[in-house]
């Protein structure tokens, strides 16, 4: 690794700045959902409330990043195939979730280079998910 790769900080936690950044993707991230119509079938994928995945996602970002492990505190291994295996999740699904993160990201000012690189972690995590073909 190249001295200009190290990334600033330990963790990405750390980059972005700790639990009230987290919580403002995410809000950022579910509020969007509601908003755009690019990202319907993300948002009926969820029901009719989104308040307990809001708070799932944020306990899971925060120990996913680096930093506390309330998930994990609370549900033990987030096992996140299974966990989401009654969702019918496939390119669209993903897609349209990645793309909400991304402009989620964006909206609430994340640096670039650690967008970037959790762009990349995310696509990963979200294709594993797919469980279904198209």
């Amino acid at each position: 690794m190249q001295i200009e790769d190290k990334p600033p900080f330990d963790t990405p936690f750390e980059w972005i700045g700790g639990e009230p950044p987290v919580r403002a993707l995410v809000d950022r991230f579910y509020d969007l959902m509601d908003l755009e119509h690019g990202y319907k079938e993300l948002r009926a994928a969820h029901g009719n409330t989104l308040q307990d995945a809001r708070d799932k996602l944020f306990w899971f970002l925060c120990g996913w990043l680096g930093g506390p492990e309330h998930y994990t505190e609370r549900f033990g291994h987030p096992r996140l195939r299974m966990r989401h295996m009654p969702f019918s999740i496939g390119v669209l699904e993903r897609d349209q979730w990645l793309a909400c993160m991304d402009q989620a990201m964006q909206e609430t000012q994340l640096d670039p280079v650690l967008r970037e690189r959790l762009n990349a972690s995310f696509f990963k995590t979200a294709d594993w998910m797919r469980n279904r073909g198209v």
